[in-house]
């Protein structure tokens, strides 16, 4: 049974944008890769064809791979989501208990996290930590340092 992700339209946009470059740009090349190192005669001894070939199967398998995940994308409509939980595409304002530190993410699906725009996943550990908490709320998020706990400050849109 496939996995059903949430993506903004946006996010899922990219996703068929980078599938559509696959198919019609990268999946062309790789066949004109194999053409030329087939013409250059014994393929039993000719690396390039090796190379290009195996190239093509792992295109193939993110090809795959992809028209997965978008089969089983669903795109989440912003105007039925709560603010008085973190859900996906929470803007969330949070402080650490310990050093007082105040930051602010939007949690999104795994394709979609950018620590820069700062874009955190769902399914990472602050992501996971903060799901289902209302303003007030302490997070217990697991670190490889250890727990560290977060108050949410402010949900939003």
């Amino acid at each position: 049974m496939s996995q059903i992700n949430y993506y903004t339209e946006e996010g899922l946009q990219k996703l068929k944008d980078e599938l559509y470059d696959m198919k019609t740009v990268q999946r062309p090349a790789i066949s004109e890769q194999i053409a030329e190192a087939r013409d250059k005669g014994d393929l039993s001894e000719n690396a390039e064809y090796d190379a290009a070939k195996e190239a093509q199967g792992l295109l193939e398998m993110k090809i795959a791979k992809l028209e997965g995940i978008i089969a089983n994308a669903r795109v989440i409509d912003e105007t039925h989501i709560d603010n008085s939980k973190v859900f996906i595409l929470s803007n969330v304002k949070i402080k650490n208990v310990a050093n007082g530190m105040e930051m602010q993410y939007t949690l999104v699906a795994e394709n979609e996290a950018d620590i820069k725009q700062r874009k955190i996943s769902i399914d990472s550990p602050i992501g996971k930590g903060l799901l289902g908490k209302k303003v007030g709320d302490i997070a217990d998020v697991q670190t490889p340092g250890g727990i560290v706990k977060f108050e949410i400050i402010e949900i939003s849109r």
